[in-house]
């Protein structure tokens, strides 16, 4: 049996694998083995994210919560028992062979620790890499499920889809004998989306109808009208692009949003206004937005956030979580890989979510997730929490 660790903090200083060939790290470095219980002077940290390309508003997200969660969790002091944390930064402009070499260079000059990032296929290339090489690594922002259990080495500080498709299961009272739809472009996301309703509310006992739309439509209303003829108790809506707005404007003129409860991700703040007149009637599954929990953890965040100069938005928790993690299995581990792999499994901590936990076998984490509304005000629409679904609810 494990032990689970709890994390106390406060005054205490706290989708592609690539198998590409492996670089050794630099002999002693970021070991521990120092005098009795004591760790190294210091400890470099690769964080491999994305600051430029597609992503780069999701990398930029996560630096800002992973700075100010090392703050936190050191204490302001970038130290923890006398170890000095040094972090280097890549930018891996969401392309898993930049992230790949940026790996091999930091892993090279004695990094056995890495972090990121907001891209699946590059979390995968990197989670790779740190099985070829032994090296921890807590991947961030990316939501593949096959990032979860990939190697001994491998954790993760957001969540993942499994959990939001979990989450949209719970605008329904009871999930047996329902009718799921969902409604997604016929392209690898859209069919992801598909199998992963299938796999979890499938699982459940729903039954799941696939209406699946070609990339290059740009009419939906007869497929808004397939929804309505399907008579699903639920529509999970599963879309990314230019089209959204058509689509979403077609889906409320068909009535599919007057007549079906229609469950979709809200995403970063960028998104508040994309869904038109259509916004008050959707409902949304939610991974964070900064009005959502309600502990000192998460109001420190903000607050370091936005005196940063930058503005707390989807992805700061998961890099704030990183920070916690990183600080955790330095102080537990001293440098030595397996040491910390073994104190993260099974930790439990208090992030900027609540309760957190390191799921021991295969490294889920687990944390509550939101259902949420968009409301209009002042011209725009913020959002505004429905309920907080608790995290063994929606533990993938």
């Amino acid at each position: 049996m494990r032990v689970t660790k709890k994390f106390l903090l406060g005054s205490l200083v706290v989708t592609t694998a690539l198998v590409l060939a492996a670089c050794a790290p630099q002999t002693g470095a970021n070991t521990g083995g120092g005098d009795g219980d004591s760790g190294p002077e210091s400890i470099t940290v690769g964080v491999i994210t994305s600051e430029t390309g597609p992503l780069a508003g999701y990398g930029a997200q996560y630096l800002a919560g992973f700075e100010a969660g090392l703050d936190y969790a050191t204490d302001g002091t970038g130290e923890i028992d006398r170890t000095k944390i040094i972090v280097e930064n890549r930018d891996d402009a969401g392309d898993p062979d930049t992230a790949v070499t940026a790996a091999k260079e930091l892993i090279g000059d004695g990094a056995n620790i890495l972090l990121g990032s907001a891209s699946s296929g590059v979390a995968l290339a990197v989670a790779e890499q740190a099985a070829q090489n032994k090296v921890l690594f807590i991947s961030g922002p990316a939501a593949a499920d096959g990032i979860t259990g990939v190697n001994d080495y491998t954790f993760r500080s957001g969540r993942q889809s499994a959990q939001d498709v979990a989450t949209a299961g719970t605008f329904l009272d009871d999930i047996e004998g329902k009718t799921v739809a969902v409604f997604a472009q016929n392209n690898a996301f859209g069919q992801g989306n598909v199998a992963a309703v299938e796999a979890i509310l499938g699982g459940k006992g729903a039954t799941v109808t696939p209406v699946l739309v070609a990339e290059d439509v740009t009419e939906f209303t007869p497929f808004a009208q397939q929804v309505l003829t399907a008579k699903p108790d639920l529509v999970f809506v599963a879309w990314a692009g230019a089209t959204s707005g058509a689509m979403w404007q077609a889906m409320s003129q068909q009535g599919v949003l007057d007549d079906i409860p229609v469950v979709t991700g809200l995403g970063d703040s960028a998104t508040f206004s994309a869904y038109g007149e259509a916004s008050e009637k959707i409902n949304f599954l939610n991974h964070y937005f900064p009005g959502a929990p309600d502990n000192k953890v998460n109001d420190a965040m903000v607050t370091a956030i936005e005196d940063a100069g930058a503005t707390p938005d989807l992805f700061s928790p998961d890099g704030f979580n990183a920070a916690i993690m990183l600080v955790h299995a330095i102080k537990e581990g001293k440098g030595d890989v397996d040491d910390m792999i073994a104190a993260l499994e099974g930790f439990e901590f208090e992030g900027p979510k609540g309760t957190t936990t390191v799921r021991a076998d295969d490294h889920a984490l687990l944390q509550s997730m939101y259902q949420v509304k968009l409301i209009a005000k002042d011209g725009s629409f913020v959002p505004e929490l429905v309920d907080t679904v608790d995290a063994a609810t929606v533990a993938p």
